[in-house]
């Protein structure tokens, strides 16, 4: 196979269905192909993962094996229980950098005893909206200082346990009211808001070593009026790459672009044609995979790059340039071995860190629950990047620690605060709900459980901005099983 072909592999970063690797990745590893994406659906334990990687590089010793594991709301490692750490929220919340480094150490760390090299994390962005659909807890928080502080302090902890950290969504995801899933985002921020606020997190990113750095697929009309981030010379090669001295971050790592077969790019450009013109903007790597999974999309966009570098629409020495990035971190993450043989298991940091992020409103006297409950979890439709199958809410934990108790979830069709009366009876209510500040369905239902039963707990899971309300309010700032636990303890008193 001719050098053109193989770099048009080396930059792609292919997903594929099923716990065992393909035939067909294995051959095109044995091409070139030089990473591959692993989502919820490709794991089923840990022990699972490692077979599955040490299959890859029984293929191709130095491949690139990523994963979307943000820890909190966003998991794959645990897709199917939920995280054993807070996300960001919870952690920007509680301010203590020490901590959110030991947790991005303990999270890289389990990545690597399964094989996994490359994590697209962490989130950068500043939710300066608290109505954004997509990123909300994903945030370290509203404030860029914060989130520039914990974006380094995790990739210093991830990438000491020999894990290379890709920092997201450049330039800034967090005033977004579009998930760039579903369209394209639009940030009418003038550039003086930009730099003093969502660059100011990705400055301390690329300050703290960051391997990568991940595009968004959003147009900010201030740097670019005609093309969203991802496919945006002015936004990658003349902000991101540019040196500091002419008002650039000085980005020298590997660009990897969000999901291409997102409908920001795909509805619009189509992925081969994004892909093409993502790398001439300045991008190395193709993030494609978390819809298409297939050997045709692999070959559909291989073929792509090579047709353009051959009509001259790419540069065959930006995308050698490109091939050659995702080389050197593949190398580096080849001798990343001695930071993962140092890396001492911290299994209860996780739990200590969603105590310390819980925020207890309650009245004097209050006595913890000590009979069976009703949990009733309102439950908004998931975005994308959370994904439905993993679970949340507090009823698994409330189930355990007080035997009897009963669940139910309600959504915006159901019958809401009557539905719930008439399952819990006479048993005290459990209210769970998730950003209730954005959803008018679940408030009105929840004023109407708390006019007709005072006594309800309520658990708030999502963003904190409604005031507090009910007999007691536990705000997690965030869903993951483990703030699910800490919760439940502080409800029980156990």
């Amino acid at each position: 196979m001719d050098t053109l072909t193989q770099d048009a592999l080396t930059v792609l970063q292919p997903g594929f269905t099923g716990t065992t690797a393909p035939g067909w990745l294995l051959r095109r590893l044995g091409e070139g192909l030089s990473a591959v994406g692993l989502f919820g659906r490709n794991i089923a334990s840990c022990e699972q993962l490692a077979a599955l990687t040490a299959q890859l590089r029984a293929e191709r010793e130095d491949v690139l094996v990523a994963i979307d594991e943000e820890g909190g709301d966003v998991t794959r490692l645990e897709v199917r229980t939920g995280s054993s750490f807070p996300g960001n929220l919870a952690l920007g919340t509680i301010d203590d950098t020490a901590l959110t480094r030991a947790v991005a150490r303990e999270l890289g760390r389990r990545l690597a005893t399964c094989g996994v090299n490359l994590n697209w994390a962490p989130s950068a962005d500043v939710n300066s909206d608290p109505d954004n659909p997509v990123i909300g807890v994903r945030s370290f928080g509203a404030d860029p200082h914060l989130v520039a502080r914990h974006t380094a302090a995790y990739i210093e902890g991830l990438q000491s346990a020999g894990v290379a950290a890709c920092t997201k969504h450049f330039p800034g995801h967090g005033d977004t009211a579009v998930d760039s899933h579903h369209d394209l985002p639009r940030i009418d921020a003038d550039l003086t808001t930009l730099h003093a606020r969502e660059l100011v997190p990705f400055r301390a990113a690329v300050a703290a070593g960051t391997k990568a750095v991940m595009s968004a697929h959003i147009l900010l009309p201030a740097l670019d009026p005609a093309l969203p981030a991802t496919l945006s010379p002015v936004a990658l090669h003349g902000l991101l790459r540019a040196p500091v001295t002419r008002g650039g971050l000085g980005f020298d790592g590997l660009i990897v672009t969000d999901g291409m077969e997102m409908q920001a790019i795909a509805a619009t450009y189509g992925i081969e044609r994004g892909s093409v013109m993502a790398l001439a903007a300045g991008a190395d790597a193709i993030c494609v995979g978390g819809g298409l999974a297939d050997e045709e999309t692999v070959l559909r966009l291989r073929d792509a790059l090579v047709a353009a570098v051959r009509g001259g629409e790419l540069a065959e020495s930006r995308l050698a340039d490109a091939a050659a990035r995702v080389r050197s971190l593949a190398a580096w993450t080849s001798g990343a071995g001695a930071a993962r043989e140092g890396a001492a298991p911290a299994p209860e940091v996780g739990l200590e860190a969603a105590r310390r992020a819980l925020c207890v409103t309650a009245p004097p006297g209050y006595a913890p629950l000590s009979t069976p409950v009703h949990v009733a979890a309102f439950t908004p439709l998931a975005n994308i990047a959370v994904g439905d199958e993993t679970p949340w809410g507090v009823g698994a934990e409330l189930v355990r620690l007080l035997p009897g108790t009963e669940t139910g979830t309600y959504g915006p069709g159901s019958a809401g605060a009557e539905a719930v009366l008439a399952a819990a009876g006479e048993r005290r209510v459990v209210a769970v709900v998730r950003d209730v500040h954005r959803h008018p369905w679940m408030a009105r239902a929840l004023g109407t459980l708390l006019a007709a039963r005072p006594d309800t707990v309520v658990v708030e899971m999502g963003l904190n901005e409604a005031p507090a309300s009910g007999a007691l309010h536990v705000a997690t700032h965030g869903a993951a099983r483990v703030c699910a636990v800490a919760a439940a303890e502080v409800l029980t008193g156990k």
